[in-house]
């Protein structure tokens, strides 16, 4: 829809409503530096401009100013620098930044939201429903929209735009929630509650059953990525994970201390890299009484009561984190102490735990005092012998379903975790949790799709389930690989682990005596995964720089094609491929015995990872699959990409990184990659204490451009040497900062130099040009290129 036909769509539905409510009066307060104050009866509107991109409404009847909700991060300090422009002709005001303008018109009573180019992006104009606790705002027909919520486990999947009646809730069982919709028209609207029903229908967003007498929410405008970027600033940024998390994790229901350093020692012997093994309920002594739902299993795991097996499995590089459950025993220690202090979830009645077969009830992580003790005991029982993350299962039984509001136990378990580690360490938290609701990304939280069944059906579906999930701000998503329920088989498994590799928590389980070790799926399986995980691991500095650019920004690791293509149709619903990062995109195999298979490629120059056949984008391209081997993963790097790679260690942190070595291909618009580094495991990068170093390149006729900026100083990495390959045509000559550069004899030489030095040659991608450089002070790289 060009802009013009845009435009007269809504001022076609604005007459609608102006008609309708000519009699009502709304009186121009006050007008302030950031915005003005509209009087309504005995309610006022307050109409800011709090950000580049995001305006503020908050109408409040009998100055009624309900506290914000768990959405809202409360540690959020507005942007003291930012001052919009306010301009004032009798009652009619204009807020304007350099991304949106608001405009109020007094004889039309009309709220007009616009891009800076002055393309109406929503209307307003039925203010008086706001007294009804009804948000009605107008948009284009043709909007894509999408937010609001996502699927629950082994429930059908219908895709990621959203229309009609979609309610903001948090559910259960890998359900993500916000009440948040945006559309890649470049809108989005938040509106500050614990849940609500979203009404999308006739070029209309209405809200309504927020629970509260006053209306606030918050219009955003820009790219999805800006919005999400305003989102993380008003919902809170995640803390980064540990730097271990970015590797591979093997969970399991169903072990002892003796099989667990079997399968270490296996992953070892095999080379196989993992950085981290959950426990299931096998490590705890539950139902044993005396805080037996906290403490370690000793008949099992001997070593683990005083951190000894931690300290024999850290020895192999591997993290232990452990499942923590949201009820209690009652006829214990600590049920007699949630009783006498009134910690259960009110009106619930007793039930009969699945595991001990003894009576329970669920704690009120709603209370204040029950994340102060339950956050106490899980650090004295648990992290300070050892469990170093949480795994946090169930929390989403009992909710309040009959209402909109969202149960919010599972968030504030994972917060009564989060706080207690922050207070006891300064070690970082590490979770993943079976549910998602806006603002939990605070307190380091990751969300898994649930109890998920296993199979090629139910893998295909976690593609939705994840994409719907970071649709709505939950970057940090994970799935039980292999399935939960059931047992894979070997093909699936191997693609399975494939898929796993390119998503940003990478992990399996499943059901109790399920392996989901790879040399249980025999060799060919054992193969495929092996090499997911080890690619996965050479990508290393590649996917924390975007750990990092999603607790900065607000966008993470995975995102949808939608993001960076928001006026593609091909796009808008597509589920079947994703980017990871910048630079690369991939769609994994997911239909059993395939040989072949259709992928749709955005516009511009795609590289195949794997073999450097080069597609032009913008058309859906057919590439063949290996269905014999399964080692193939459909995976292609974006024109300009910049991508760092290390060499493949066990484990994270193994050996020091002294090189990186820089895959470029360059385009003929400049592009730039921000490689990022930390110690990995403390939150002194809040302090500042972290390496940052921009890579740029840019391809002219007859030359290419690399430019290294100046790394930040307040972290020194083991890191010495960029080993850059620069592909794009067969070099002439290089000079860095206009001198010449010496060349090398081969790219061996370089790689066990200890020296600048440059060398061509040829690699599957065609000629390339190897430069090596210090990473410890900037420099300009420009490398002649000969005519083809």
């Amino acid at each position: 829809m060009t802009a013009k036909l845009r435009a007269f769509a809504l001022i076609l539905l604005a007459s609608t409503f102006a008609t309708a409510h000519a009699s009502v009066t709304l009186e121009l307060r006050s007008v302030g530096d950031r915005g003005f104050e509209l009087a309504q009866d005995d309610a006022t509107t307050s109409v800011q401009l709090v950000a580049p991109g995001v305006l503020h409404v908050h109408y409040m009847p009998m100055g009624n100013r309900t506290p914000p909700s768990l959405v809202i991060d409360p540690q959020r300090t507005p942007a003291t620098t930012f001052k919009p422009g306010v301009s004032r002709h009798g009652d009619a005001v204009t807020l304007r930044s350099a991304r949106m303008v608001a405009r109020w018109d007094p004889k039309t009573a009309t709220l007009t939201v616009s891009d800076a180019q002055g393309h109406v992006l929503l209307r307003q104009t039925d203010l008086m429903a706001l007294s009804q606790e009804r948000i009605v705002l107008e948009h284009a027909p043709g909007d894509a929209l999408y937010g609001i919520g996502g699927f629950e486990a082994n429930t059908p999947v219908t895709g990621l735009l959203r229309s009609g009646k979609q309610i903001a809730r948090a559910g259960k069982q890998g359900h993500a929630g916000a009440p948040f919709v945006w559309s890649t028209a470049g809108w989005g609207v938040l509106v500050d509650c614990d849940g609500a029903q979203f009404d999308l229908a006739n070029a209309t967003v209405a809200v309504s059953g927020f629970q509260r007498p006053d209306a606030d929410y918050y219009i955003l405008a820009g790219r999805p990525g800006q919005l999400f970027g305003e989102l993380a600033d008003l919902s809170g940024h995640a803390p980064l994970f540990p730097k271990w998390a970015m590797g591979f994790t093997n969970s399991q229901w169903g072990s002892d201390e003796k099989e667990l350093l079997d399968i270490v020692k296996t992953y070892r012997a095999r080379h196989i890299p993992i950085d981290n093994f959950t426990l299931d309920f096998d490590w705890k002594a539950w139902g044993q009484g005396d805080y037996g739902e906290f403490r370690w299993n000793p008949e099992k795991f001997p070593d683990g009561p005083g951190g000894k097996l931690a300290k024999m499995l850290a020895a192999e590089g591997v993290h232990l984190t452990g499942i923590m459950k949201p009820r209690l025993l009652l006829d214990t220690a600590e049920g007699r102490y949630a009783t006498a202090h009134d910690l259960w979830i009110p009106g619930q009645q007793p039930y009969q735990d699945y595991f001990s077969h003894k009576l329970a009830k669920e704690l009120d992580f709603d209370k204040p005092e029950t994340r102060r003790w339950f956050g106490r005991l899980a650090i004295k029982y648990a992290f300070d012998e050892g469990i170093a993350g949480w795994w946090n299962d169930e929390a989403d039984v009992y909710g309040k379903a009959e209402k909109l509001t969202s149960n919010t136990q599972f968030l504030n378990m994972q917060r009564a975790l989060y706080d207690a580690q922050r207070a006891a360490s300064n070690q970082r938290v590490w979770s993943i949790n079976r549910d998602f609701w806006l603002g939990a990304q605070r307190y380091a939280y990751g969300l898994w799709s649930g109890d998920i069944d296993t199979g090629f059906a139910s893998m295909a579906a976690q593609r939705t389930r994840m994409l719907s999930a970071i649709d709505v701000g939950a970057m940090q998503w994970g799935m039980d690989g292999g399935g939960f329920n059931g047992h894979p088989s070997d093909e699936n498994y191997a693609r399975w682990i494939e898929f796993g590799a390119f998503t940003p928590i990478f992990r399996v389980h499943g059901t109790f005596g399920e392996k989901r070790q790879p040399w249980v799926y025999g060799p060919v399986a054992e193969a495929a995964a092996t090499a997911a995980i080890r690619l996965r691991y050479a990508l290393l500095p590649y996917v924390y720089a975007y750990q990092h650019r999603d607790s900065a920004k607000g966008v993470g690791l995975v995102r949808p094609l939608t993001f960076d293509w928001p006026d593609d149709p091909n796009v808008r619903d597509d589920v079947d491929a994703w980017l990871f990062g910048d630079w690369l995109l991939v769609s994994p195999v997911v239909e059993q015995g395939q040989t072949s298979k259709r992928i749709y490629l955005p516009a511009g120059t795609w590289t195949e990872w794997f073999t450097g056949k080069v597609y032009a984008g913008g058309r859906t391209i057919e590439v063949p699959v290996d269905s014999k081997t399964w080692r193939d993963i459909p995976l292609f790097i974006r024109d300009g990409a910049i991508i760092p790679l290390q060499a493949v260690m066990d484990y994270v942190g193994q050996h020091p990184v002294t090189t990186v070595t820089v895959q470029v291909f360059p385009s003929d618009h400049a592009t730039r990659f921000d490689y990022y580094d930390d110690d990995g495991e403390t939150y002194d990068y809040e302090q500042g204490r972290h390496y940052l170093q921009s890579l740029a390149v840019k391809k002219q006729r007859n030359s290419i451009v690399f430019t290294l900026g100046a790394p930040s100083d307040s972290y020194r990495p083991a890191l010495r040497w960029y080993l850059l390959a620069i592909h794009g045509g067969a070099a002439r000559a290089v000079r860095v900062d206009g001198e010449p550069l010496a060349a090398a004899a081969s790219v061996d030489a370089l790689k066990h130099g200890d020296a600048r030095g440059w060398v061509d040659g040829h690699d599957p991608y065609g000629p390339v040009t190897w430069v090596t450089l210090p990473s410890n002070a900037a420099a300009e790289v420009d490398i002649e290129t000969r005519l083809p």
